[in-house]
C-alpha cells in the first residue's frame, strides 16, 4: 500500500503564532524597505545631521500593525518599556526612542509620496514571479471604515428660490439651457461625472483625482435598511484563489462603488497584466454598462449580479435573458464561442415531452452575440451552473475585508485628514500582502523539506 504524503498548509494564522523575532524577519523581508527609506531620508548632506534611525522607525511602523498596537503613543511606550522589542525593530542599543512627533513627521513624508503604492506593486510582482498568484478570477468590492472625528455640523442658510416661469420655455432659451448643462458637466471633476467619462481617462488621472476627504456614506445592510457612516472607503481587487490584494484604492465614504471599478481594472491591466485572468466578479453595486465595456476591452468576462432598474420583463426571454420557447420554457446554455463572441443555447429539457417539438416548429438552437448587450449576456451565460460557481468566488474579497478589519486594524483610524488616513490604509494592505507572501514562502520551504 502506497503512502501519500500530503503537503502542509501554512497560513497567516500560523505565521502570527511564530516567535516574534522570526515573525518580524519573515514579514519585513518581503517588503522593499530601501525604497521607503530613500523617500523619507534626507536627500542632501547639507544642513543639520539626522539623529533618528529612520530605517528602524519604518520597521517599527510596520510591526505596529503586526502586533496590533493601537496608537503611536502605545508604540513609543512599548519601545521604551520592552528592550527586546526595540532591538527586534532594528534600533541600536545607543539609539534614543523616537518621539510621537518624530513618527508624525515620518508619516507626513509618506503621505506626500506614492512610495507605499510602488512597494505594494513590488510585493505583488514577487508573488507573481514565485508562482503564488495564478488566479483566473478577480473579486472586486469595497469596505467602509469610519473617520476619527465626527462629521462637522452644517449651518444651513435658507435661500429663497427664485420663482420659476410657468409654461414651456422658448426654443432659443431651451437650447441655451442644454448648452449650459453640457458645459457644466464638462467642467465637473472626473469622479463627479458619469462613469462613462472614466473609460477614456488615463490611469494616473484616475488615481490622482480620487476624493479622499472624510464624507458621509450610505449603504444597505443585510436587512435592507440604510446604514450611514462618516469616513472613508477602501476598494480592493483580490485574487479569488490566492487572496492577494492585487489593486487597492482609497476614497471618501461618499464615492459610489461603481466609480472605483474602472481605476482598479485599468490598474490590473496596465500595471500587472496577468495573462491568467479571465473573469471579473462583482456584486450588483457594479452593474453599470461602462464597467462591462472596460472588462470587454481587456479581453475578459464580467460576472456581475444584475440590478434591475425599473426595467420591464423581457418578452421571449427568461429572468436570466435566455430565450424561451412557445410554452415559455427556457433554452439551456450550452457553450461559448470565443472567436465569434457567441453564446449557444440548446432546446429546453421539457422538449422531450412536448407535442410541439415533433411538429418541427420549435427552434433547436439559439445563438446570441454577447456584444448585443454586455450587461445581459456574459460568458458563461447568466443563470448557468458555471456562472453561479464563478460568482461564488466573489466571497474572497469579503474575507480579505474581514481580515483587514479584524486583524490589521483597518477600523482604527487615528488621523483627521484623508491624506494621513490613506497612509494608514496603504500600510495595512502592504502588511497584509507581505504576510501572505511570507506565509507562502514558508509553506513552500516546509513542503520542500518534507519531500526531501
Amino acid at each position: 500500500m502506497t503512502i501519500i504524503r500530503q503537503e502542509t498548509l501554512f497560513g497567516i494564522q500560523e505565521l502570527y503564532e511564530m516567535e516574534p523575532t522570526q515573525r518580524y524577519e519573515e514579514i519585513i523581508s518581503a517588503i522593499d524597505l530601501d525604497k521607503i527609506y530613500h523617500e523619507v531620508n534626507k536627500k542632501s548632506h547639507l544642513g543639520a545631521p539626522v539623529e533618528l534611525n529612520y530605517a528602524a522607525m519604518i520597521i517599527s511602523v510596520f510591526i505596529r500593525y503586526v502586533e496590533r498596537i493601537p496608537t503611536i503613543k502605545d508604540l513609543v511606550k512599548r519601545l521604551n518599556d520592552d528592550f527586546v522589542f526595540k532591538l527586534n525593530c532594528g534600533f541600536l542599543v545607543s539609539d534614543k526612542t523616537p518621539s510621537e512627533a518624530a513618527y508624525s513627521r515620518l508619516l507626513d513624508k509618506l503621505s506626500e509620496s506614492n512610495v507605499l503604492e510602488k512597494v505594494q506593486e513590488t510585493v505583488v510582482r514577487h508573488a507573481i514571479d514565485e508562482g503564488f498568484i495564478i488566479d483566473d478570477t478577480i473579486a472586486i468590492d469595497a469596505t467602509h471604515f469610519e473617520a476619527r472625528d465626527q462629521a462637522p455640523t452644517k449651518k444651513e442658510e435658507k435661500v429663497k428660490p427664485e420663482p420659476k416661469k410657468r409654461g414651456r420655455k422658448p426654443k432659443a432659451e431651451r437650447e441655451q439651457w442644454f448648452k449650459d448643462q453640457a458645459e457644466k458637466e464638462a467642467n465637473l471633476p472626473l469622479y463627479e461625472k458619469k462613469i462613462e467619462a472614466q473609460l477614456d481617462a488615463s490611469l494616473p488621472e484616475l488615481r490622482n483625482g480620487v476624493p479622499q476627504d472624510p464624507k458621509w456614506g450610505i449603504k444597505k445592510n443585510s436587512k435592507g435598511k440604510n446604514v450611514y457612516w462618516y469616513g472613508f472607503k477602501g476598494h480592493l481587487a483580490v485574487g479569488a484563489s490566492s487572496q492577494y490584494i492585487l489593486q487597492s484604492l482609497f476614497s471618501s465614504g461618499s464615492l459610489n462603488d461603481g466609480k472605483a471599478a474602472i481605476p482598479l481594472l485599468k490598474g490590473l491591466h496596465e500595471d500587472l497584466s496577468l495573462k491568467s485572468i479571465r473573469y471579473q466578479t462583482m456584486d450588483a453595486g457594479y452593474d453599470y454598462e461602462p464597467i462591462y465595456e472596460q472588462v470587454h476591452r481587456m479581453g475578459q468576462q464580467s460576472i456581475i449580479a444584475y440590478n434591475r432598474r425599473n426595467e420591464p420583463e423581457p418578452i421571449g426571454f427568461d429572468k436570466h435573458f435566455a430565450p424561451t420557447c412557445f410554452r415559455e420554457h427556457s433554452y439551456r446554455y450550452d457553450s461559448y464561442d470565443s472567436k465569434y463572441e457567441t453564446l449557444k443555447y440548446t432546446h429546453p429539457k421539457e422538449c422531450s415531452d412536448c407535442p410541439l417539438a415533433q411538429e418541427g416548429i420549435c427552434q433547436k438552437v439559439f445563438k446570441m452575440k454577447i456584444t448585443k448587450d454586455l450587461r445581459k449576456y456574459t460568458a458563461p451565460a447568466r443563470g448557468s451552473k458555471a456562472w453561479n460557481n464563478l460568482f461564488k468566488r466573489r466571497t474572497a474579497v469579503e474575507r480579505v475585508n474581514g481580515y483587514l478589519k479584524e486583524y490589521f486594524q483597518l477600523n482604527n483610524v487615528r488621523y483627521r485628514t484623508g491624506k494621513r488616513a490613506k497612509v494608514h490604509f496603504d500600510l495595512i494592505t502592504l502588511v497584509y500582502n507581505a504576510s501572505k507572501l511570507a506565509a507562502d514562502r514558508i509553506n513552500v520551504l516546509r513542503n520542500d523539506q518534507q519531500a526531501a
